[in-house]
């Protein structure tokens, strides 16, 4: 269907009860266990297994067998983790009120801390081998060279492998990991009461963070979205300094596990383990920061355009022209991929696979983690997260995430399994090329000039969204973390106040702020879930635009 035969009707407002949902908008878990009865006999598995490794400590100098045999029953159990990690933890995020869940999600952690314990060893044991015996090992065996990419980079990272007695410590100290991470989660779904407010159509909606995302995009009315705005906002400060003190929590975190292994700073650790120098993110930074006008620029105009009288970050999202077109889910999926034709026949086969094979969760629900995601669950096939509210943004994330599923499926089933999880560095070319390669080709079809209007701001979103934004989420990350690499104070007014000056920087006389604008950190789940990891957005973007025009014809 081309996207000018959209129904303009709103659909009925759905049901916030899982139970309401049809499962055909539900992911499938059973593809990983049938049942928990199942998944606990996985569990045991692993945990012998676990053993078996453990006792393997002492014999990798007795030659190329005994590191083969190493290798091997590592990828074995890291196997078998995927799946035993990733079926409670994703029935958690469909609820993250369920304690039950989350007890067998912790059981896994707790395993997993187990597991950390029982390879500290391995590092600094083959360490002791000199390179030039593993070599010749390798030149020497059939099966062995597998690993050589592995070996190598084990080496060139020896100065920051600790001992054994080292190593076992900071597996001990693995369990407290991610305690900000799954606190942050509690605070922000779990246990967050959102408010409900009334809209200038007499509408009642509770402001979840995907209804608040919905409200930005469509509400035409500035005092619609300002409502918004200040009732998700609201549930953040109401609990700000919880958030600065695990936030502080991740900065110390950090700070200990790069000082621990010998880094001069965080960031250093952070991009060391993929061979990334840090000038990578510092250039990125400095030369963002040196080229913000455009951004401006383009928010001048937005602002006289809209004809608000102040112009807000709640403003950022709304279309320059009056459009309520809602894109049913259903209706788009065979759009993502259409788009993706130039990337071949098989491929276009997998991504239907993906859309109609229960590898997607797609409504919001009550208790539902927020947000998107795409989890790489090896030997089964990847499971994406949604909630979609039926915005053009929600097309375009869908068609994101599945660009992740299409990289896990074609690296699980390329690589073995010691190099299929592919680094950060590259993890998002794929997403945002999936993204512009459906911009494409709605370009093309789209014989609306309102939606062509629409289309074209949001490739400029694009570039405002996914590379100045997420460079100001780096700048602010590193800010935050030197704090702590300087034994400086992390607090709730210390964040906020560096987070205001920040926008301040980047959006200049464009943006107007209130009393909320300098919290919106609190509200951004990557700085709690994986830093450093914001950077590459950007670094991705502009190398996905690249391979659009290539692929396109553009060059």
């Amino acid at each position: 269907m081309a996207p000018e035969t959209l129904t303009q009707e709103p659909p009925r407002a759905r049901s916030r009860r899982r139970d309401d949902i049809p499962d055909r908008f539900k992911w499938n878990l059973s593809d990983i266990f049938e049942s928990w009865d199942a998944w606990e006999r996985a569990y045991r598995q692993l945990d012998e297994g676990i053993g078996r490794y453990a006792a393997l400590k002492g014999t990798l100098a007795q030659g190329p067998d005994r590191l083969l045999e190493a290798f091997r029953l590592s990828e074995d159990l890291g196997q078998l983790a995927h799946r035993v990690w990733y079926y409670p933890s994703l029935q958690y995020d469909q609820d993250q009120r369920d304690n039950a869940v989350n007890a067998k999600r912790q059981q896994v952690q707790i395993l997993f801390a187990k597991w950390r314990q029982a390879e500290s060893w391995f590092n600094p044991e083959l360490l002791q081998i000199p390179l030039e015996t593993v070599r010749r090992w390798m030149d020497e065996t059939i099966d062995l060279p597998l690993y050589r990419f592995a070996i190598e980079d084990l080496y060139r990272q020896q100065e920051h492998v600790l001992d054994e007695n080292g190593e076992r410590l900071m597996s001990l100290a693995s369990r407290l990991a991610s305690a900000p991470n799954d606190a942050y989660w509690a605070l922000s779904t779990a246990d967050a009461t959102f408010t409900t407010i009334r809209l200038s159509d007499g509408e009642t909606v509770t402001v979840s963070y995907g209804q608040y995302r919905a409200i930005l995009a469509t509400r035409r009315q500035q005092t619609d979205r300002e409502k918004a705005f200040v009732a998700l906002h609201e549930t953040y400060r109401a609990s700000l300094n919880t958030y600065a003190t695990l936030y502080n929590g991740v900065c110390q975190r950090d700070w200990f596990q790069a000082r621990a292994r010998g880094y001069k700073t965080t960031l250093d650790a952070a991009l060391h383990g993929d061979n990334i120098p840090t000038s990578v993110v510092e250039n990125l930074i400095e030369t963002t920061r040196a080229g913000v006008e455009p951004l401006r620029r383009y928010h001048r105009l937005r602002r006289r355009v809209l004809q608000v009288p102040s112009y807000h970050v709640y403003d950022f999202s709304i279309p320059l022209v009056t459009f309520d077109k809602k894109y049913q889910y259903e209706q788009v999926l065979d759009w993502v991929v259409d788009s993706a034709s130039a990337l071949g026949p098989e491929y276009q086969g997998r991504m239907r696979e993906g859309f109609r094979g229960g590898w997607i969760d797609v409504y919001e629900n009550e208790g539902k983690r927020s947000g998107a995601y795409s989890a790489p669950v090896y030997g089964t096939h990847p499971y994406m997260l949604l909630n979609y509210t039926d915005t053009l943004d929600d097309v375009f994330t869908t068609a994101h995430e599945m660009g992740h599923s299409m990289h896990t499926i074609l690296s699980h089933e390329t690589q073995p399994f010691i190099y299929s999880s592919y680094t950060i560095f590259v993890a998002e070319v794929p997403s945002t090329l999936s993204e512009a390669l459906l911009l494409e080709y709605m370009l093309a079809r789209s014989t609306d000039p309102i939606e062509r209007i629409v289309l074209l701001q949001h490739a400029i979103d694009n570039i405002t969204g996914t590379f100045y934004t997420q460079v100001l989420f780096a700048d602010y990350e590193l800010r935050a973390h030197k704090l702590a690499e300087q034994d400086q104070p992390i607090t709730a007014e210390i964040l906020t106040e560096a987070y205001t000056q920040l926008l301040k920087d980047y959006y200049g006389d464009a943006l107007d702020m209130n009393s909320l604008t300098g919290l919106t950190w609190a509200r951004i789940p990557h700085f709690f879930n994986s830093p450093y990891y914001v950077y590459q957005y950007a670094t991705c973007f502009a190398s996905a635009a690249r391979l659009a025009r290539e692929i396109t014809g553009g060059d």
